[in-house]
């Protein structure tokens, strides 16, 4: 049943009063209301009570205190009243404060033994009482005003963000919602819940901390601790810095090799890690916290997963059965591809190939498979001690390890990426040079300086000529393009295992496991909204809601949390490399970018 309440002389028109009452002050001793009035809205937030006895001088000084610390207006809301034995004449000696605390509107809130809600009067700045009264039919209950008493967590709301989330420096035109106003009021009142009543005060206070500050030792030592730390690791990145800063590490031969190395730009990208969560600096926004925690437990969980990986490899001489089984494997994979070029240089699938040519390129690939034999039996003997030393970088953290498989990879196949490149080239020189004969046929040429085609007049000789070349390629085309077609396959085979690692890589750097952790575990502190559940509708008392959070749902948690990395994801569309493919273009589908990207 809802209570309607006249309160004649403050609007014209019909207006409901909310008061966003604390759950931990349900059964404060009596005393004084402490709050704030949300601007702009005709809503109250009560944040803790002042317990009797205390004199209003100390009070003024001690709001004027918290004023100044948490940057909120804080001022004395009202009264509140608890039945107690031996505090009969507590109710009137509490009405009479409304005029040493003037206020445009005095909260008079009481609760009566054995009922769940309260009753409430308001009194103008004039001291006019204005009283509650019941409904009596609802006609009469459209033109009286209403007073609703939003019960909330005091400590959820207090540690809760809610989303999408607003820096005022970002967006500072935007009005911010009444709910955001109420969050905002009662996170920055967090100075007034640092008096519990262990403390040897003239002021009594009922908050959700009055029982006990919530602390924990381990985790003040390591704020104590977290200063020291953050220093000496920004020396050491200090040095780090000043060592990348020579003028042989900025030469083009070496920054082209250590942009093409996945060692050299996931240690780029831990600098950055190391620079943004190790400095002194204070996180100044909601965002910056997040994500600095977000990185800083991703790094945690990428140096456990490294030492796992260390104590799996040294453990039962894995390191020498995986060097001992390499060598093996390359020669096999060698012996493998001599056994395909020399299907190729027969009759494959049936097909009849340029003899000539299909000879020439057979043994040229068949060079380079012995030199690539040659050269990893040469490297036998260190590959083993290369391994272990290798092994070891695991220690700075999974991602390291998967970006120096990945290297090695590229090493091991290198072979296979120059059989790429080598028909490739050769195939789309034939591509571009058949295209260009085509037009030579209709009359047509490629205008070099405005890039496009223009018509063209060829003599007979032109003509003779563009006709016994374009047969020459055209004929010549298949057995290139089986070529082609083989070793793009066995390119794209191993560029799709190194953007497997890649994108565990980002995976790892990315993921944000500090958000997904407090998701789960204290879904409060990432709201997405509140929801209301009617708590008391008792006859004689205004309406009595409950505001529960609603938790930010987990996808919208990774888009708006995941952290920026230099994706490996690749630049073009799937159409424009299909298109690559069939001209014989070159593809790096896997090639990491030089900006951040979400």
């Amino acid at each position: 049943m809802t209570v309607s309440f006249t309160v004649a002389g403050l609007y014209s028109t019909t207006m409901v009063l909310k008061i966003f009452f604390p759950q931990c002050c349900n059964t404060a001793d009596s005393g004084l209301l402490v709050g704030h009035w949300v601007p702009g809205h005709n809503s109250a937030v009560v944040l803790a009570v002042v317990h009797y006895p205390f004199i209003p001088g100390q009070v003024k000084k001690y709001l004027s205190q918290m004023q100044s610390q948490s940057q909120v207006n804080l001022t004395v809301l009202g009264s509140w009243s608890m039945p107690n034995e031996g505090k009969e004449g507590m109710d009137s000696f509490l009405k009479d404060l409304s005029t040493i605390f003037p206020q445009k509107y005095w909260l008079q809130l009481s609760r009566e033994i054995g009922k769940t809600g309260f009753t409430c009067q308001v009194v103008q700045k004039d001291g006019k009482l204005l009283q509650e009264r019941e409904e009596k039919n609802d006609d009469d209950s459209s033109e009286e005003d209403k007073i609703i008493f939003i019960h909330y967590d005091q400590r959820k709301v207090m540690l809760s963000q809610l989303h999408p989330v607003q820096e005022v420096s970002q967006k500072p035109d935007i009005e911010p919602s009444e709910l955001r106003l109420v969050f905002q009021t009662v996170a920055q009142s967090q100075p007034l819940f640092f008096l519990d009543k262990y403390d040897d005060g003239p002021l009594k206070l009922t908050h959700w901390q009055s029982e006990g500050r919530e602390a924990s030792i381990i985790a003040e030592l390591l704020k104590q601790a977290s200063v020291p730390v953050c220093i000496f690791l920004t020396w050491l990145l200090s040095l780090w810095h000043w060592f990348c800063s020579f003028r042989i590490l900025h030469s083009r031969p070496v920054l082209f090799i250590s942009s093409k190395l996945s060692t050299c730009v996931q240690s780029g990208y831990r600098a950055v890690h190391f620079k943004a969560v190790f400095s002194p600096k204070k996180a100044a926004t909601h965002m910056d916290f997040m994500r600095k925690a977000n990185i800083f437990v991703s790094f945690l969980v990428d140096i456990a997963l490294g030492l796992l990986l260390v104590s799996w490899l040294y453990r039962e001489n894995r390191i020498s059965k995986l060097a001992d089984t390499l060598v093996p494997v390359a020669d096999h994979v060698a012996k493998e591809l001599q056994e395909l070029l020399e299907w190729l240089m027969g009759a494959p699938a049936g097909l009849k190939m340029n003899r000539a040519l299909d000879q020439v390129l057979g043994r040229f690939f068949l060079y380079h498979i012995h030199l690539w034999i040659s050269y990893i039996h040469l490297m036998s003997p260190f590959i083993e001690r290369i391994l272990w030393y290798v092994g070891l970088s695991a220690c700075l953290g999974l991602t390291f390890a998967l970006s120096i498989l990945s290297d090695i990879v590229a090493l091991l196949t290198f072979h296979i990426y120059c059989f790429y490149v080598y028909g490739a080239r050769l195939y789309c020189l034939k591509i571009y040079g058949l295209s260009s004969l085509w037009r030579l046929f209709r009359g047509k040429k490629w205008n070099v300086l405005r890039q496009r085609v223009d018509s063209c007049s060829y003599d007979l000789d032109q003509l003779f000529i563009g006709t016994l070349l374009f047969t020459i390629l055209l004929f010549l085309l298949p057995t290139t393009a089986l070529y082609y077609l083989v070793f793009t396959l066995l390119r794209l085979v191993v560029v799709l295992f190194q953007g497997v690692i890649h994108l565990s890589v980002d995976f790892i750097n990315s993921f944000p496991l500090f958000a997904i952790g407090l998701r789960i575990c204290r879904p409060y502190r990432l709201a997405e909204g509140v929801k209301f559940k009617v708590l008391c509708q008792d006859p004689g008392t205004p309406l009595h809601l409950m505001m529960e959070i609603n938790p930010l749902k987990v996808s919208s948690v990774l888009q708006c949390y995941r952290t920026p990395t230099y994706s490996c994801y690749p630049k073009d569309s799937w159409a424009a490399l299909a298109k690559k493919l069939f001209v014989g273009e070159l593809i790096y589908p896997w090639k990491q970018k030089t900006t951040k990207t979400d």
